[in-house]
């Protein structure tokens, strides 16, 4: 199957989500709003659960996207980290598959995939990779903490104390989070994590 037919089925799963509970969901009428057989549908996600997995994924790899595109944002560090923080809280309010990942809270409405990897028989490789483990709230604090870091000291980056660099990054995330849990009053994530990361230097 093309990657796009794959992408038409996730949106449809996606927009189906958005009316109804995930219970509620059926795959002929994924299939049917993507334009393909049910057969199809079930060939290249294997079943219900499979696709369960595959949107969780796509929304997962969908929001580490956006926080690589928010640390090339800036030039200045504080700055990177803000946008990054401003970026997580906003991809988890307009996203609940990306809230439940992020708080680990997973409501009724949505689809629980187990986070651990399953059997996998797919002969579809990005169905493969769906099956593997998915990240968890921990898992995705370190994987941004990482490349916020790696962001921060690649070429040409003054060479910061990276332990304490590190702590900074992960603050930054785990303020993002909060923030997430309970929405911030005036000034929003960005003034709070400017004023967690003291004056620009």
């Amino acid at each position: 199957m093309m990657p796009a037919a794959r992408e038409s089925l996730l949106d449809a799963a996606y927009a189906a989500l958005a009316r109804r509970s995930w219970s509620t969901v059926r795959m002929v009428d994924v299939a049917a709003a993507a334009g393909v057989s049910r057969q199809t549908l079930y060939n290249e996600f294997g079943s219900k659960e499979g696709l369960a997995r595959a949107l969780v994924r796509r929304e997962a790899d969908g929001y580490l996207v956006g926080v690589e595109r928010a640390l090339g944002s800036h030039s200045d560090a504080r700055e990177r980290l803000t946008a990054t923080a401003e970026w997580t809280a906003s991809a988890a309010r307009e996203n609940a598959l990306v809230r439940a990942m992020l708080t680990g809270c997973w409501s009724e409405r949505l689809p629980s995939p187990t986070l651990s990897a399953v059997p996998s028989s797919s002969a579809v490789p990005a169905q493969r990779r769906a099956d593997g483990p998915l990240p968890s709230p921990g898992d995705f604090v370190a994987v941004v903490r990482d490349r916020a870091v790696a962001a921060l000291t690649g070429p040409g980056a003054a060479k910061p104390d990276t332990p304490d660099l590190a702590r900074s990054c992960e603050l930054v995330v785990r303020l993002a989070l909060s923030c997430v849990a309970a929405p911030p009053g005036e000034g929003g994530v960005g003034e709070l994590v400017r004023s967690a990361l003291g004056p620009a230097t």
